[in-house]
């Protein structure tokens, strides 16, 4: 049997752990959609913090597939076999929640779910594929719940809404610049995008507090970019190269659409013991919404189908959805300091093309409460990036990924996360 105490202190923990592991979660993933704080016992309360991302993916036995396209480095192929890859990363949360009455509980929050950061560089083999590619979101959330009896504990009905933005940037080598022009052009493209969308959640939780049991399921709707706009630049390649394509030497106003994915994520929690408890969770998140994103001269919307046969360049992904599996344990060691053990499965969503596989996660951490109303949370996760390749892919009768191919081995990952609540 586990005191009102024993609840606030130790299941806090089940969000200390997660603050390090998601983040290291396929697609797009980054801080993901997290409402644990709507949970709190109390009638306020703040909570700020943040989590740094360490992953090390490093590409090895880089071929340039096509050498004869003259897209090496050098303009001839030439280039390094070996590329680092990823970028650490920073993961920000705050959230607000206000108790109103007894039954009725709200939150709101900031955070950044989605994101990526890829960068070898434009010295390694693959130059035409990606120098660097950059993908930003911010989200603002506003949840609500309301709980009423219901057996032996309480029945919790969730929904709310978000206001989510998107930008990013990709840039490659997009013709072999050589002799005296080389002095004034790199060859390099720019796709720059941005948009702003709406979307939803609805769910279900049961908690029955005198044993710190909890059963919640919430369901993160899609979020439609419809209106993609950016621009591609390629100033960087005189229309020499090619005088018959209007679009080089100049900057062109693009647009596309694409959707954020939606997510179903089981979590459950309960005291195992005096001051010991467990905690799981399942996660499935559509990732396959995101194959090839084309990109389209804006000059052409509404004359042609925006499509890989009328693009102007595309963002291409290819994902597989993702299963997120973790489990661990939390204990409380006395009335200021607790901790807790997570290991957590993330099935990779890469599938032949992209480096994105099977991740596996040990997260620790700890939690310190000086006095009643504050607590500081520590943790950290040290991880494993499964080994793979990638090469072509086919989507839709196109062949993709025939400008490079490369493999990569098992690669560390880590993370350290803080965060302060305050209560009230």
């Amino acid at each position: 049997m586990a005191s009102r105490r024993f609840s606030k202190g130790v299941t806090s923990l089940v969000l200390l752990s997660s603050l390090a592991s998601p983040s290291f979660a396929g697609g797009l993933e980054r801080g993901g959609y997290n409402i644990d704080l709507l949970f709190d016992n109390s009638r306020f309360a703040v909570q700020s913090g943040a989590t740094y991302v360490m992953p090390q993916r490093k590409l090895k036995n880089v071929k340039d597939t096509d050498a004869t396209d003259g897209l090496g480095t050098n303009g001839i192929g030439g280039g390094s076999t070996t590329a680092d890859d990823t970028e650490d990363y920073w993961v920000p949360y705050l959230g607000v929640k206000v108790g109103l009455g007894d039954s009725i509980d709200c939150m709101g929050d900031f955070s950044t779910p989605f994101g990526a950061h890829t960068n070898p560089g434009a010295d390694w083999l693959g130059v035409n594929d990606n120098i660097e590619t950059k993908i930003s979101t911010r989200n603002y959330g506003a949840t609500c719940s309301y709980r009423f009896d219901m057996g032996p504990g309480q029945l919790r009905l969730i929904g709310g809404g978000f206001y989510q933005t998107v930008d990013g940037f990709k840039t490659r080598l997009v013709a072999p610049i050589t002799g005296a022009a080389a002095l004034v052009y790199d060859g390099t493209g720019r796709l720059d995008l941005a948009d702003q969308a709406m979307g939803w959640r609805a769910g279900i939780a049961y908690e029955i507090e005198e044993y710190a049991f909890r059963a919640s399921l919430v369901y993160n709707s899609k979020v439609k970019y419809d209106d993609l706009t950016g621009t591609v630049d390629l100033t960087e390649v005189p229309k020499a190269v090619n005088p018959a394509n209007p679009y080089l030497g100049v900057v062109t106003p693009v647009y596309g659409s694409a959707e954020a994915p939606d997510s179903v994520e089981l979590k459950l929690q309960s005291g195992i013991a005096p001051d010991w408890l467990a905690f799981g969770s399942v996660k499935w998140t559509n990732w396959s919404v995101l194959q090839s994103i084309a990109f389209c001269p804006k000059a052409t919307k509404g004359v042609v189908a925006c499509s890989a046969s009328s693009q102007l360049t595309s963002l291409d992904l290819f994902y597989r959805d993702g299963w997120t599996i973790s489990g661990g344990v939390g204990h409380k060691f006395n009335e200021q300091w607790a901790g807790a053990l997570s290991l957590t499965w993330d099935r990779g969503t890469s599938q032949g093309y992209g480096a994105q596989t099977d991740t596996w996660t040990l997260g620790a951490g700890v939690s310190y409460t000086p006095v009643e109303n504050v607590e500081w949370r520590l943790a950290g996760a040290l991880g494993i990036m499964t080994g793979g390749e990638s090469g072509t892919y086919v989507y839709n009768g196109r062949t993709y990924g025939n400008d490079v191919s490369y493999s990569f081995g098992d690669d560390l990952l880590a993370a350290l996360s803080t965060s302060v609540k305050v209560r009230f």
